[in-house]
């Protein structure tokens, strides 16, 4: 049985970790792997969320190494974060020997490189999209500083060695595979780079039944022929908010029974964001991830506008599967990752060109055709795409060309 050491800088408490990395290794542990995952986890979610995670991990025999991630201040805190990861990790090599050492991120190989180095092990840099340059387009860097621009080229010093002694670099998208192609500072083979978006887990993310539907729309107080918007996520950084609401303000010109409905966890200034709006026709629900799949059921289309920066050409929406496995079509805007793609394959939806009122307006004027979409053949298309099985798969082939052999299914 071949021993993985999994390393995140995201918790198995938070979200992400529960939709985006816990699925994942179950399906892997369940085809032979034994693994250990060593995760930062926030105080907070950890002492509400560590006995569902612990009970959830070893159930399916995956051993969990969490420590507590610093929050302030800013660079300082990562520094003591990482000696955690290090000083954990050195401990875990002492009791064990892996054969595969699967880092997320950019932070978790300064941790995980050490079991390449002393165990011979197999580097799996899963990037997930270009964190460094993500940090810059969403704010959080600003290269004017002199210590921000000093961390930003350490990490792209870093994205470079990571990318070339990797024996297997995951992305999420094909754009970033390609890009990465194109970049002279780094020759890459393309057999090396497998691409895997954020699955969803279609038999979690199901159609509704019209029961189902009718009693969440009566729930949330909806009535059969209102049409009902929805965002799903954050809504910070990267998100447009204010543009899915100018958006909606065209469609609610059109359709004054139009409603929108967002599904977060964050907070927002509503008055500001909907000043030419009925404040009436908006709802903000926070949700964890098994109330999610029932507040969709009430939801007629899905809204994701993210802003088209450099950076996001690596970015997977998680929220695309999930509308898509439960045949909610989507109205996105255009330049980001590999979503026009996917769009255009499922036929799910609607790509905005750019972010203007005209194309608001002419958005609109199909969006009878939108509702009209058969939910089935949506979830039958994004199935071959987006289903959390077929991630599994290609990390277990991946997993398995690097051991030479392939763990059972």
């Amino acid at each position: 049985m071949k021993k993985v050491l999994y390393i995140s800088y995201d918790g198995m408490t938070d979200p992400l970790g529960q939709s985006q990395v816990i699925p994942y290794l179950v399906g892997l542990a369940n085809r032979g792997y034994k693994i250990t995952i060593l995760s930062a986890e926030k105080p907070n979610r950890y002492i509400n969320g560590r006995s569902y995670i612990n009970h959830l991990l070893s159930k399916h025999g995956i051993a969990w190494e969490p420590v507590m991630y610093t929050k302030r201040p800013p660079i300082l805190s990562t520094l003591v974060d990482i000696f955690k990861l290090r000083s954990r990790v050195k401990k875990l090599m002492k009791l064990q020997h892996f054969q595969i050492v699967h880092c997320r991120s950019y932070i978790a190989p300064l941790a995980g490189l050490m079991v390449k180095r002393k165990q011979r092990a197999k580097f799996v840099f899963d990037m997930r999209g270009f964190w460094a340059d993500e940090r810059v387009d969403g704010g959080l860097w600003n290269l004017a500083n002199p210590i921000y621009r000093a961390v930003y080229n350490y990490f792209k010093k870093k994205e470079k060695q990571y990318l070339e002694v990797a024996d297997h670099v995951v992305s999420l998208t094909q754009a970033a595979k390609n890009e990465m192609q194109g970049w002279r500072k780094i020759k890459l083979n393309p057999d090396k780079i497998s691409v895997i978006p954020c699955c969803a887990d279609f038999d979690f993310f199901n159609i509704p039944s019209s029961d189902k539907r009718k009693q969440m729309r009566v729930k949330l107080g909806y009535l059969d022929m209102e049409l009902v918007f929805c965002y799903l996520g954050s809504l910070g950084t990267w998100y447009m908010v204010q543009e899915m609401f100018d958006f909606f303000i065209v469609i609610s010109e059109i359709y004054p029974e139009a409603r929108f409905l967002i599904i977060s966890g964050d907070s927002f200034n509503k008055p500001k964001l909907v000043c030419d709006l009925d404040t009436n026709k908006v709802k903000l629900l926070s949700a964890k991830r098994d109330e999610v799949v029932d507040l969709l059921a009430a939801v007629d289309i899905g809204l994701s506008f993210i802003k088209p920066v450099y950076s996001k050409i690596s970015s997977s929406p998680t929220k695309q599967g999930e509308m898509l496995a439960m045949g909610i079509p989507m109205i996105v805007n255009s330049g980001v990752g590999d979503v026009d793609a996917i769009v255009e394959i499922t036929q799910s939806g609607i790509v905005l060109p750019e972010n203007t009122k005209e194309a608001y307006q002419i958005a609109a004027m199909q969006i009878v055709t939108l509702v009209r979409k058969n939910k089935q053949e949506i979830r039958d298309k994004a199935i071959k795409i987006l289903d959390l099985k077929v991630g599994v798969e290609v990390y277990n082939t991946i997993y398995g060309n690097m051991t030479g052999e392939k763990e059972k299914e």
